[in-house]
């Protein structure tokens, strides 16, 4: 029932720019303003703004703040330095993964993590667990941020007249702090799009102003309906369909993201077998959805989590979990949409070129 989700401190921006709400993970969010696919290509050619203000934070402090998140997490924050982020997991003790996240190492002995929406009060009750003997303390911040997503390879051409840093010194996976349009920020560049771009962590009460400046000065509103298709074509994951807490991480594209190093679940994520993989797929004709079924000769050997028709290639593109035997690049497999089977191609990810700053 719409009056039990939560809202984020722009929801009454989104109805007066006419963007259609939807509930996501417990709120009310825009699906879109105009169209999936205008918002899609305003992205990848000029730049655009999403509320992401429905993203948990937390923030890990004292001494043992580094050591515990070594443990926690699949990649190795000790190789952040200062102002510093990465992309990184929190493996469980099954050989899954509990959440994809991003760690930014904010400070000495200070990081922030910024987790899916679905997955806030799971990934607090994992991480308070597991800090059981450290020397950290653990805040849930996510209360007190709005998070705006500026993307686009016009990004940081649209925020420099608006903010008192110098951003072309602010490389990718960058985070700092920073006065936008009048109000305190973090800003990092990152994003979940593939283009270039600033995620924008400001007070509750200063993200109306801060998303009028930004959509005054050329940014276009963008939906989760863009930012799936979006993330899709940078063959980026979603957690609850290509990552799972059933999912070895091993299994996939994002396996780089597995660090040799201690961490919790260790044993139970390599002695995982991958009779699966996750793959890209790519379809001459007919629109994947997930849940379809992808055969090779007739036989099921897998099924899609993600799919979509590719407002940049105007074909139908997926990811899939597939046997191993049907996991090589350039195998022809196909997806059953609709009742009818459609050939398919095992082609690498991402499925476009990305733009780059």
């Amino acid at each position: 029932m719409l009056y039990l989700m939560k809202k984020t401190p722009l929801y009454d921006e989104h109805l007066r720019l006419g963007g259609k709400m939807v509930e996501f993970a417990g709120w009310q969010l825009p699906v879109m303003y105009s169209s999936i696919t205008k918002e899609h290509l305003a992205v990848r050619r000029d730049v655009g703004i999403f509320d992401v203000s429905h993203m948990g934070e937390f923030f890990f402090r004292g001494p043992q703040a580094l050591e515990f998140l070594r443990w926690a997490t699949l990649n190795d924050p000790a190789r952040l330095k200062p102002g510093r982020a990465q992309y990184s997991m929190l493996p469980n003790d099954r050989g899954g993964v509990v959440d994809d996240v991003y760690v930014y190492r904010v400070g000495e002995g200070e990081y922030l993590m910024v987790v899916n929406a679905a997955n806030v009060a799971k990934d607090w009750e994992h991480l308070n667990r597991l800090a059981q003997g450290f020397d950290v303390e653990l805040e849930n911040a996510s209360e007190s941020w709005a998070l705006l997503a500026l993307q686009g390879p016009r990004a940081e051409e649209l925020l420099q007249p608006l903010i008192d840093a110098e951003l072309a010194k602010k490389r990718k996976n960058s985070t700092f702090t920073a006065v936008v349009a009048g109000a305190p920020a973090r800003l990092a560049r990152t994003g979940y799009t593939g283009e270039d771009g600033f995620e924008i962590f400001v007070a509750p009460a200063d993200a109306v102003a801060v998303w009028r400046r930004l959509v005054e000065a050329g940014a276009v509103p963008a939906g989760l309906g863009a930012r799936d298709t979006l993330r899709l074509e940078a063959g980026f994951p979603l957690y609850g369909h290509e990552l799972t807490d059933e999912t070895n991480p091993r299994c996939t594209p994002l396996a780089w993201v597995i660090k040799d190093k201690p961490y919790y679940g260790r044993e139970a994520l390599e002695s995982g077998e991958c009779s699966s993989r996750l793959v890209g797929l790519l379809l001459q004709s007919g629109i994947p959805r997930a849940g379809y079924r992808v055969l090779q000769g007739g036989a099921e050997v897998g099924t899609v989590t993600s799919g979509t028709q590719s407002p940049l290639l105007k074909k139908g593109i997926a990811l899939a979990w597939v046997g191993s035997d049907a996991a090589a690049e350039g195998t022809e497999l196909e997806v059953e949409v609709r009742g009818k089977p459609h050939p398919a191609q095992v082609v690498p990810t991402p499925f476009v070129e990305l733009g780059k700053k």
